[in-house]
């Protein structure tokens, strides 16, 4: 309905805060909103979720995070107020990576999420966040992914082995490591 809403903060509570656009104050619930300052000119990308008995509109910082979101609100078991609490880390980049990896132990020690949801998530959501990683990726990387991706590698294998290398490398340095390690 709402893909963003650009304004002002006009108030900031602990689990939301209010966009003023032409004269509306938006109540957004948002992952972290202290992130925000009052009277702060913002964008924030907006999910709006209906249900039988609710009716929230969700706001986010990025547009990644807004996809991780919608991705996490997906899965069996998990609803926006679990779904908040791990965005409200705002290390997305982590999530994914922890997601990927099918880390259960750093997923678990978000509030709501225990092992099982955590399992849960890995399951229905591993291999299927590239796409958000893509935007999470160092400049220098999209040089190597398209390298590694012409040689004939998959996303997934080309992701696994760009979390490994140092992106501050030159791009041959990090072409090098990274046939380096999808060989053995």
């Amino acid at each position: 309905m709402y893909a963003y809403i650009d304004g002002t903060i006009t108030e900031i509570k602990p689990s939301y805060i209010v966009v003023e656009n032409t004269g509306i104050g938006y109540l957004i619930i948002s992952p972290n909103p202290y992130g925000y300052h009052i009277n702060d000119l913002v964008r924030i990308y907006t999910h709006h979720y209906v249900r039988e008995d609710i009716n929230n509109l969700y706001g986010f910082k990025s547009l990644e995070s807004k996809e991780l979101f919608i991705r996490l609100i997906g899965v069996s078991g998990i609803g926006p107020k679990s779904a908040l609490s791990i965005l409200a880390s705002d290390a997305i980049k982590d999530i994914v990576f922890a997601i990927e990896e099918g880390n259960v132990k750093y997923l678990t020690k978000f509030p709501g999420i225990g092992i099982k949801s955590a399992q849960q998530i890995i399951l229905d959501l591993k291999g299927k966040l590239i796409d958000v990683a893509d935007e999470l990726a160092p400049s220098n990387g999209n040089d190597v992914e398209d390298a590694l991706s012409a040689l004939g590698y998959s996303k997934l294998e080309i992701k696994k082995v760009m979390k490994k290398i140092n992106p501050d490398q030159p791009v041959e340095v990090m072409i090098k490591s990274a046939l380096q390690m999808l060989m053995k």
